[in-house]
């Protein structure tokens, strides 16, 4: 396997913006207040964001950002559609050079509400990580 500094942040960046054309939710509306919508932006003591970008007519996409060094498991992340999140992108893959540490894919949601939504994912954060996973369902 490659290994280096180089190799791994230049394929993130092939993978990222690999995403931003696929995507309408991250680039469509970025001008409008109904582009973006935050999930919680409160967390100090976890160091953690979360938000929702919104397309047009697609689905929503949900980031997620660690920024500790420290593996969190079960964090909690409020959402508003119920079904399978698909884990679209993970800055922990092994072909990043992480860890490896994530959610295998995707999420089901729980009908545990929360952050004010009816549903909610039990994530993996990778250290020092960022997640983008996407809406289930058809394009809306």
């Amino acid at each position: 396997m490659p290994s280096g500094f180089s190799f791994y942040f230049q394929a993130w960046l092939a993978d990222l913006n690999r995403l931003y054309r696929a995507e309408p939710a991250l680039f469509q509306r970025d001008s409008e207040p109904d582009g973006f919508e935050w999930i919680d932006c409160t967390d100090a003591a976890g160091s953690t964001v979360s938000f929702l970008r919104c397309g047009r007519e697609g689905r929503r996409l949900l980031c997620v950002a660690n920024f500790t060094p420290m593996l969190q498991q079960h964090y909690r992340v409020g959402v508003p559609t119920a079904g399978r999140w698909t884990e679209l992108l993970n800055s922990d893959a092994v072909a990043y050079g992480g860890g490896g540490h994530g959610n295998l894919g995707g999420v089901e949601s729980t009908g545990e509400g929360a952050h004010g939504r009816p549903a909610s994912l039990d994530l993996v954060l990778p250290p020092l990580g960022f997640l983008v996973l996407r809406e289930p369902g058809p394009a809306r």
